[in-house]
């Protein structure tokens, strides 16, 4: 749903970077993204989601060039929230980030297929307990 006084754009940026979504103007003209878009940098990385003050904020997915994703929240362009990291080796995390960072209660599923759960707090997972599928 787009919020009043929005604009559609696609807007292509002097570095090859390209966006095609909703937008506004501030108080003194200059257009931000606000509402929901796509951002595509010129080396491969594409964001869809929610935009607030020109920044990723709320619900999005962040592919990269290597193959990996994140899916969730974001903050002020960082993972911040609820959110699924797909890592290119195809392990993956899904918990709670803060600031770019693994950080509270997650899983981690291993190459194996295996779910470890615990408390994550950036590189450091100390404790984790192996999920039995009971």
């Amino acid at each position: 749903m787009s919020e009043p006084g929005s604009l559609k754009v696609l807007y292509i940026f002097p570095n090859g970077d390209k966006y095609e979504g909703e937008c506004c103007h501030t108080s003194d003209g200059v257009a931000t993204r606000k509402g929901f878009g796509t951002q595509t940098s010129s080396s491969g990385t594409m964001y869809t989601g929610d935009w607030n003050d020109d920044k990723m904020n709320g619900s999005g997915t962040l592919s990269h060039p290597s193959g990996a994703v994140y899916k969730g929240q974001f903050r002020d362009n960082m993972y911040h929230g609820s959110g699924t990291y797909h890592f290119p080796d195809g392990t993956k995390y899904s918990g709670t980030f803060r600031n770019n960072r693994l950080e509270g209660e997650g899983e981690f599923t291993d190459l194996e297929g295996l779910v470890w759960t615990g408390n994550f707090h950036g590189k450091a997972a100390p404790g984790l307990k192996l999920k039995l599928n009971l």
